[in-house]
């Protein structure tokens, strides 16, 4: 009766079942382990922004990795902006999905050390090879609060580095690459500025990173591992089927065997 799972087709079809449960299982487990991550990312995020603001050297030096851990600290430094080194960071898009650059700034502290300031988004000026009117930063001494964050490489953010740039303008934010522009020791990472507030709101502020959504990756390793439920299933249901149609043929054409003439 089943030896028709012996049959090329069906043959092929048993061994396209056994190939996609693992594959689904597997898929699953993705998703569920991208959830995971997005939730550890959140409780990282806000209990980072929650904490109280502390010296940014007491998080980073100079050639200091910042670790994960301490992404999105809230941190702050007396000292002055080095405007005659500032630069802008191209293709960076602000809350609206324009694209414009971000104004990265040098801050230099009391002991002559600097660190990199995000101060925000300004739009394109003629076009993306033209330096920016950039509103001024306030002279003189200040103290600036923000979020502290790793430097930029191609490897941990995708972005390309490009040659031939015009001046003043970089792609990625990076301490060792600007360190060796300005001629001082930098602090590793740089800091997204959120206080002071740009006056007239320009440049515009990077905004607060999500901590609230966790996106459906949940919902979509169920679906997979419903799916995964329903090959054998769905397999088990066209072998019955199968079963059922020759057990019917075969029930057509025996009485015309047994009325055939002699």
């Amino acid at each position: 009766m089943y030896r028709f799972l012996l049959s090329r087709q069906w043959v092929i079809l048993t061994l396209l079942a056994l190939v996609l449960i693992p594959a689904m299982i597997e898929l699953g487990f993705w998703q569920l382990h991208r959830h995971q991550h997005r939730v550890a990312q959140n409780t990282l995020i806000a209990n980072n922004l929650k904490a109280k603001p502390v010296p940014v050297t007491e998080l980073t030096s100079p050639g200091h990795t910042v670790p994960r851990a301490d992404y999105w600290r809230q941190v702050e430094a007396t000292g002055r902006y080095d405007t005659e080194h500032q630069v802008v960071v191209r293709r960076r898009t602000n809350t609206d999905e324009t694209v414009g650059f971000h104004v990265l700034t040098p801050f230099v502290l009391a002991d002559g050390r600097a660190v990199l300031v995000n101060r925000g988004w300004v739009p394109f000026g003629a076009d993306q090879r033209t330096f920016p009117d950039i509103p001024a930063a306030p002279k003189g001494e200040v103290t600036v609060t923000g979020r502290l964050k790793a430097d930029e490489t191609t490897g941990t953010s995708g972005i390309k580095q490009l040659s031939d740039l015009p001046d003043r303008q970089v792609m990625l934010i990076n301490s060792e690459q600007q360190a060796k522009s300005l001629g001082r020791t930098v602090l590793g990472g740089y800091i997204e500025q959120t206080a002071p507030a740009a006056p007239g709101g320009s440049p515009e502020q990077i905004p607060t990173p999500d901590s609230g959504s966790i996106g459906a990756h949940m919902a979509y390793a169920v679906q997979w591992w419903l799916f995964t439920a329903a090959v054998p299933v769905g397999w088990v249901i066209l072998v019955r089927r199968e079963v059922r149609d020759r057990a019917s043929a075969t029930t057509r054409s025996t009485p015309e065997r047994e009325t055939a003439p002699a």
